[in-house]
């Protein structure tokens, strides 16, 4: 908020960590007098320049990252369309954390344990996808491939083939500016090495925001919870289980963990990055990644217009990396 979104809005500007915080503005917003500064000078909380590739100034490869980590040839090089995905396949991958709790709002009664708690809203779960089966709400597809790649400082390469005669699209990164200086790049070897990256974009489709849409509008709210909630996290399921499907291609799915909880917590090797996340920030990447691997083909279209989110709406996409320190970080 501080950094940049100070940096494009003239007018008054706060940060309210949740509705509480939110209504203290609103409150204090309503004393305002003409001359007031209130919400157009800094706090002070959080405020820090920008860091990383465009700030920062270093383009060194990490030291705490290795570069002797082994090379996995891909299955194939260039993309691939799927269709026919069996939705039951892919709610066997959802967060039911994320998608009870966080989307649908459901919290334990009377001393419910999370167990317990889970088991009772399953039913719910189990009626909607039946429900959205039944009226072809959800419709899965993906567009994935695989690339040689390379690092170029802070930058990620990607060729047209294993010459590396031919840049397709570069993706700069941020770097940390404190220890342990890492930026996605350094994940990749350096031009010169064989190295590759994967990339997917999976979509549920335009039906279930269209109908998410229509509930809205007719102010059948909690209809609409359950539908769009459905939609989001079934498109996160998708994901999850196409990354597992990339690894087990790709050749080291033996490296994942015992339990779909423990996929959740990144127990596998490798990393998914998606950007709008502190590791890779800028969205306008997403039209980049929609243009490299054809996602006009699944129906899929990233513009300025929208704001460099794909539509539809329940459609995510993802970087994906084989070196075992690849994880989630916070480059600032």
């Amino acid at each position: 908020v501080e950094s940049d979104l100070r940096e494009v809005y003239p007018g008054r500007l706060f940060y309210g960590r949740d509705a509480f915080e939110g209504l203290r503005v609103l409150e204090e917003l309503a004393k305002v007098e003409p001359g007031d500064d209130l919400g157009k000078t800094p706090v002070g909380r959080g405020s820090r320049t920008r860091r990383g590739s465009r700030g920062s100034g270093i383009t060194t490869r990490s030291a705490a990252v290795r570069g002797d980590n082994r090379v996995f040839t891909p299955p194939f090089l260039g993309t691939r369309v799927v269709r026919g995905i069996s939705i039951d396949e892919v709610a066997s991958f959802v967060n039911e954390t994320a998608l009870y709790r966080n989307q649908w709002q459901y919290r334990p009664e009377d001393g419910e344990d999370d167990a317990t708690f889970k088991d009772r809203i399953r039913a719910e779960f189990r009626a909607r996808i039946s429900e959205a089966k039944s009226d072809g709400l959800l419709v899965p597809q993906v567009v994935y491939g695989y690339f040689p790649a390379n690092s170029d400082g802070n930058d990620l390469v990607i060729w047209s083939d294993e010459t590396s005669d031919t840049e397709l699209v570069r993706f700069g990164f941020p770097r940390q500016t404190d220890e342990p200086q890492m930026c996605i790049a350094d994940f990749f070897r350096p031009i010169g090495e064989p190295d590759y990256a994967a990339f997917h974009i999976v979509t549920m489709g335009e039906r279930v925001s269209a109908r998410a849409h229509e509930l809205f509008d007719a102010d059948r709210y909690t209809d609409y919870l359950h539908t769009h909630g459905l939609g989001v996290e079934m498109a996160e399921a998708l994901a999850e289980l196409w990354h597992q499907r990339i690894r087990r291609e790709w050749g080291f799915a033996d490296e994942d963990g015992p339990s779909l909880g423990g996929l959740f917590r990144q127990q596998y090797r490798g990393g998914r990055y998606s950007w709008g996340y502190p590791a890779c920030p800028d969205l306008e990447a997403n039209a980049a990644v929609a243009d490299l691997l054809g996602a006009g083909r699944i129906a899929v279209a990233c513009s300025k217009e929208t704001s460099w989110q794909y539509q539809p709406e329940q459609t995510t996409s993802a970087l994906i990396c084989h070196h075992p320190q690849a994880k989630y970080f916070v480059a600032r």
